[in-house]
């Protein structure tokens, strides 16, 4: 008879993981609003804008051509050509994924042992450390507060990487923080990692089109890495694709090879329509883009303005993405809240705004707020939130 015991024992540990603090804000959130209440989500990470018309139009007329087959596992050649373009790299070293999620996690699987550390800077988008501890790895955290920028230190670097350091993970520009490591910042940290060849990195640049100051590529500030550092990106944010499903990992070629080894016993090759999409977006013209993040600007200076307004709150203003973290340690000594999760359970019930705690991202004393809304619903919520700690006594 097989022995289905330690199988089911390690479904159950991965279910465990999955239900997080964010999809929880999210299900309550929806059941509130199942019971009629008005609610006011700023919990996604979702652009609210639609995908590109050409993109679309491209997807359509790749289907009208027949291009609805299996992709070879990597990915078209025409989309990594695209891809390699952006980076100036070859076709090799590019493999397309089913979002950048899957890039995330066929890098881990293809090379941790069990065991194996890999650095964090934490806050941390929250699908970084279950990843690794999915793949049997140990995450090592860092705090990294807003006192200085959220960003990690050369210091703090080379004081936690141990000989079972495989990987440090990096995310510039950051969810949740906004947070983008400037060309001198990443070249200090390359200057780290030049003593510790054994340790390889990982660089989440999802959000690259959406910086609000000027952004530096991590194999741009640090070519003399490049042979041991993976880029993580897709059009899922810039180009509001997050349906879609398409992102992408561009390294060394032995990595690449070993990635596309573990995803062809996945999924194989990703869906043959949205690689089309993907590559009209690459290859199409980009004016959509900075016209959406000039709106994405203005957005960001209203929340962030009508947060720093309240009293408890303090806002920095990040320098990318569409995610504002403060800090609401002031709101929780004023409410009586024992921690930030319960902070964001009462402006659920009280304010009827959904926001996302701090701790889901590893920084406690904070919270998550997306700015993908419409001015409309921002300005809604703001209110709402401004009007409930102003009752707080």
């Amino acid at each position: 008879m097989l022995d289905s015991a330690p199988k089911f024992q390690r479904a159950q540990r991965i279910d465990g993981i999955e239900i997080s603090q964010i999809v929880q804000i999210a299900e309550a959130a929806a059941q509130m609003r199942s019971e009629g209440h008005d609610i006011v989500s700023l919990s996604t990470g979702a652009p609210d804008f639609p995908t590109p018309d050409f993109v679309i139009q491209a997807a359509h007329q790749a289907a009208l051509d027949g291009q609805t087959g299996y992709t070879a596992t990597a990915g078209t050649n025409a989309l990594r050509d695209a891809v390699a373009q952006e980076y100036g790299a070859q076709r090799a070293n590019v493999l397309i994924s089913t979002g950048a999620k899957q890039v995330l996690s066929g890098a881990m699987m293809a090379t941790l042992n069990k065991g194996d550390e890999v650095i964090i800077p934490t806050p941390y988008w929250t699908t970084y450390s279950d990843i690794v501890t999915m793949a049997e790895g140990t995450p090592v955290t860092i705090t990294c507060p807003m006192e200085q920028g959220f960003k990690l230190t050369p210091d703090a670097l080379d004081q936690a990487i141990t000989p079972k350091t495989r990987w440090v993970m990096l995310n510039t520009p950051s969810n949740p923080s906004g947070a983008i490591y400037t060309k001198d910042e990443i070249q200090a940290l390359a200057k780290v990692l030049a003593k510790h060849p054994h340790v390889w990195v990982l660089t989440d640049e999802i959000y690259e089109h959406l910086s609000y100051v000027p952004f530096t590529s991590f194999t741009a500030a640090a070519p003399e890495l490049a042979d041991r550092t993976l880029i993580v990106s897709g059009v899922s944010k810039a180009w509001a694709m997050t349906g879609w499903r398409i992102g992408w990992g561009v390294g060394p070629e032995p990595l690449i090879r070993a990635m596309a080894a573990v995803q062809g016993q996945i999924t194989s090759g990703t869906c043959s329509i949205a690689q089309a999409a993907a590559l009209a977006a690459l290859t199409g013209d980009r004016a959509v883009l900075a016209e959406r993040l000039e709106l994405f600007d203005s957005r960001r200076k209203l929340v962030v303005g009508g947060l720093n307004a309240m009293q408890g709150i303090t806002c920095p203003e990040p320098d990318g993405a569409f995610y504002v973290f403060p800090n609401i340690e002031g709101l929780m000594q004023k409410g009586g809240f024992a921690t930030c999760g319960e902070a964001c359970d009462w402006l659920l019930a009280k304010a009827q705004v959904a926001i996302v705690p701090g701790a889901a991202f590893g920084l406690p004393g904070h919270a998550r707020l997306s700015f993908a809304y419409s001015p409309e619903d921002l300005t809604k919520g703001l209110s709402r939130m401004a009007e409930a700690i102003s009752k707080l006594r």
